[in-house]
């Protein structure tokens, strides 16, 4: 890791865990393309594709698991000194359980956390995490600051295994005070390549929602998520950090503006009814994706830009628009009819009121 004349190190070998999965792979590739670090580490206990090996560039893949405590030879042996832990996984794999899951996010970041403690040459760990730690509940402020907790503990697999492995990784920084840790709390991401739970869900012709509730929605775009984790790897200092675009959107006007369907039903009714109308892509989704589709969650993003130096380039409102326009969403009603309709309506207010009058 090497200075410069501002005191700011510039990482010379740097290595992301979870290459196999779309933001890991783009990293790897954006941070290859950086002349300033020396090399790249991408591990990943599965092999990527082919498309996702070129898209690294100089990257070396090594194919390694980060429960194995063989992941400190590859580790010390490159004298890596920035580790990126992007490998923490939304869902049990497939054909696997809960346990496995946990297994893969927990056990996994004990066992690299574990290696990083003993390690001479690491200097800098960065988290992805999420905003799913904060949970999801009518109870929530409308912003929540990095101080915060959640409201009501989180029922979701993710959100919990994401509270652990960040306690872990405090844990590492008590141990190590000389090791910076950068926790970065990631919103939803969205964007014309991320075929993620948001994107599915406003993609559907027909888009179930709660009835009573119009969930506000902060949404992170895709390219912004990989640029927030690069700032922390190559510039960011230590702490935690809420990462999100600016503004909401409800939800309500995210399914008009993707010219979709809405459907208000009891909560009781969104996953059964949901899945009639959505198909299985509606089992897919996790507790914590459900939550924020009825509730919504709402971040402070004041230390992201003070501290961590880090602005978005997309608002929410933008990142949502240019998933639309990439997936090339075609409005289920024509909106020109839906226009014609509201002038008729109000038309018809007006006339009714001149009648009483």
């Amino acid at each position: 890791m090497v200075g410069d004349e501002r005191g700011v190190h510039t990482p010379a070998v740097v290595m992301v865990t979870g290459v196999s999965r779309v933001i890991g792979c783009h990293l790897v590739a954006r941070l290859a393309q950086n002349p300033s670090i020396d090399r790249i580490i991408a591990v990943d206990s599965k092999q990527p594709s082919k498309d996702m090996v070129r898209r690294m560039g100089r990257a070396d893949f090594v194919r390694a698991d980060i429960r194995n405590p063989l992941i400190g030879k590859v580790i010390n042996g490159n004298a890596v000194d920035t580790v990126v832990h992007a490998s923490t996984v939304t869902r049990p794999p497939k054909g696997g359980s809960r346990v496995a899951m946990k297994d893969m996010n927990v056990l996994g970041a004990m066992q690299l956390f574990g290696v990083i403690q003993k390690s001479p040459t690491v200097r800098k760990v960065v988290l992805r995490s999420s905003s799913a730690v904060y949970g999801g509940s009518a109870r929530d402020p409308v912003k929540f600051t990095e101080e915060m907790g959640a409201q009501k503990r989180p029922s979701g697999a993710y959100a919990r295994d994401s509270i652990e492995v960040e306690g872990f990784l405090r844990g590492l920084a008590r141990r190590r005070p000389d090791i910076d840790t950068s926790i970065l709390r990631l919103s939803p991401l969205i964007g014309p390549r991320l075929h993620g739970s948001i994107s599915n869900y406003f993609s559907s012709p027909v888009v179930p929602s709660v009835l009573g509730r119009d969930a506000r929605l902060q949404l992170l775009h895709e390219q912004d998520a990989l640029a927030s984790l690069e700032c922390a790897a190559l510039t960011g200092p230590a702490g935690t950090f809420n990462v999100a675009g600016d503004g909401i959107v409800t939800m309500s006007q995210a399914i008009r503006r993707a010219g979709r369907v809405e459907a208000p039903m009891p909560l009781a009714l969104f996953r059964s009814v949901g899945r009639m109308l959505m198909g299985p892509m509606m089992r897919d989704f996790t507790q914590e994706q459900l939550e924020s589709f009825y509730f919504g969650c709402g971040l402070d993003t004041t230390r992201m830009r003070t501290e961590l130096g880090f602005e978005p380039r997309w608002t929410t409102l933008q990142a949502f628009d240019d998933f639309v326009q990439g997936a090339a969403l075609k409005p289920v009603i024509d909106p020109d009819w839906i226009g014609a309709a509201e002038n008729r309506l109000l038309r018809l207010i007006g006339a009714g009121a001149g009648v009483h009058r």
